[in-house]
């Protein structure tokens, strides 16, 4: 186990280094391009400057020299386009590369040297120099520096033996002068390179935190995704129990319904078979064995012998009263008939039910709710439930009749066994009316027990149920299939003992969207 989580760490610590490395790549090259834009824009102004100070400065400070003024605006328009135009060009059209911001090292120092050139070599001058080199540390890339003093170093040697009024400012400006120079350039870099050292950690330190942050949300969103599938699976889980929960009410109800008229068939049963346990079938037996050792002389018996006389007296006297059980057994068995094709009315609609059990049928609303009551009539007689039809024409509904079932035998079991503590005028009302031109409304309403103000919001939620015997899956199911098919239960009450009003709202077409879940029963 540890192995596995040390093993699954490394891999989480490899991936977040190489991450960081990327990071840390990315936002160095995106600070190359626009430090390359950046000194494409200042070449371009420094050689229109360089223009500007050849025309106004450049003849006063190289007054009494023997160049003349206009060489050195012919040097900053040409020898200054020429710097210039290599760098522009690569910025422009390969930015972020290593030779360009190498080439744009090596022109901007070289302008610096025009401009000191321009300017006769005067001190000030030699800060283009140094402010140069600042901005060549944008790049955050020490090797800039190195190449940029280079060509520093190179130019002031070269001029200063060569040309030292160029550089200086004076024909003889010794011999070692230039290595002053170089040293505050040098001394500089050594500054910058810090500062590009410092930089460099930072942006290193960023993209790990950057880094790192972006693991942790990627796990956290691993988890939420985790997460949500395993909500996704118990809510179906739950949808799917629901839904059995409901079916199982339908049954349970089912097999009350037969089991109540199974007793009136057991009750037949038992009064025919006593009946016919009374027979008199030894009297006829009597008869017949009688009639048996006569039957040679039959005549002679019956005319002539006492016993024989009375026979056909007897028989029709036992005939009339064999035709009493006869009749009572004949009605037993009418209503035995009666009994057993109801049983067949029952598990016939409850397969009717489950053979179209998802799919969308247009249904006659009446015919559906009969149905319901059909299968609960049973209930309703023992409890001596007193049930008020009061049905208005409505159109009929294209819907699932599996999930309108259940729905409407529960709520219809609930009310029974709302008013079975009643103790007189037990009454219930199933009321069908249109909600509007879209929406047809079934109430089931009783003036039973009431619901408890505190219990109107818990009565949908799944398991909770005021019923001592109850498992709180019927109403639940309900609700979660009245909405699946763009309808709502609801359920109302004026509290304990006011009874209470069950609204089921189903949509008269199935194309609907389904509405907001509210409180779960």
């Amino acid at each position: 186990m540890y192995s596995i989580i040390a093993r699954k760490n490394a891999e989480l610590a490899a991936v977040e280094e190489e991450r960081t490395a990327r990071l840390y790549r990315i936002s160095q090259r995106r600070n190359h391009i626009l430090t390359d834009r950046l000194f494409a824009k200042l070449m371009v102004m420094q050689w229109l400057g360089g223009i500007v100070i050849a025309m106004w400065i450049s003849p006063m400070a190289w007054n009494g020299s023997k160049i003349q003024p206009l060489w050195h605006v012919w040097a900053a328009i040409c020898l200054g386009g020429a710097i210039s135009a290599a760098p522009v060009l690569l910025a422009w059209r390969q930015p972020g590369r290593v030779v360009t911001r190498h080439v744009i090292a090596v022109a901007q120092i070289l302008t610096s040297a025009l401009l000191i050139h321009l300017t006769g070599g005067r001190f000030e001058t030699h800060f283009h120099i140094f402010g140069s080199l600042t901005f060549l540390a944008f790049y955050r890339d020490w090797r800039v520096l190195v190449t940029a003093t280079l060509v520093v170093v190179a130019d002031h040697l070269v001029r200063g033996m060569l040309w030292p009024q160029s550089i200086f400012g004076v024909m003889d400006a010794g011999q070692w002068r230039w290595l002053e120079y170089v040293g505050w350039v040098m001394i500089e870099d050594v500054f910058l390179m810090i500062s590009i050292q410092q930089n460099l950690t930072e942006t290193l330190e960023v993209a790990k935190r950057r880094s790192r942050l972006e693991s942790i949300n990627a796990q956290i969103e691993n988890q939420v995704i985790e997460r949500t599938a395993e909500l996704t699976e118990a809510h179906k889980q739950l949808v799917k129990t629901s839904r059995q929960a409901g079916m199982a009410e339908v049954a349970t109800n089912v097999l009350h319904n037969v089991g109540n008229v199974l007793n009136s068939v057991n009750v037949s049963a038992e009064t025919v078979a006593g009946k016919v346990r009374h027979f008199r079938i030894s009297s006829l037996k009597n008869v017949a064995q009688l009639l048996r050792e006569h039957e040679h002389h039959l005549p002679e018996f019956l005319t002539q012998d006492s016993r024989g006389r009375e026979l056909p007296g007897y028989l029709v006297q036992l005939a009339d009263n064999l035709a009493e059980p006869q009749k009572a057994i004949l009605d037993e068995v009418r209503h035995l008939q009666n009994n057993i094709e109801h049983i067949k009315q029952i598990v016939s609609m409850q397969q009717n039910h489950a053979r179209v059990a998802g799919v969308l049928e247009t249904l006659d609303v009446v015919e559906i709710i009969e149905d319901a009551i059909n299968m609960s009539i049973t209930s309703l007689s023992r409890h001596g439930v007193s049930l008020v039809r009061e049905f208005e024409a409505v159109p009929p509904v294209v819907l699932d009749r599996h999930k309108v079932m259940p729905i409407l035998v529960n709520l219809l079991s609930n009310a029974t066994q709302a008013l079975a503590q009643q103790g007189k005028d037990k009454q219930m009302k199933v009321r069908v009316a249109l909600n509007g031109a879209d929406t047809v409304q079934i109430k089931v309403i009783d003036n039973g027990g009431g619901i408890a103000p505190e219990n109107l919001t818990r009565i949908f939620q799944h398991g909770f149920t005021t019923k001592k015997d109850g498992h709180g899956f019927g109403l639940h199911s309900g609700a979660l299939a009245a909405r699946e098919m763009g309808g709502k239960l609801t359920a109302e009450s004026e509290g304990v003992g006011c009874g209470a009003v069950f609204t089921l709202e189903l949509p008269l077409s199935n194309l609907t969207k389904p509405h907001d879940e509210k409180n779960d029963r």
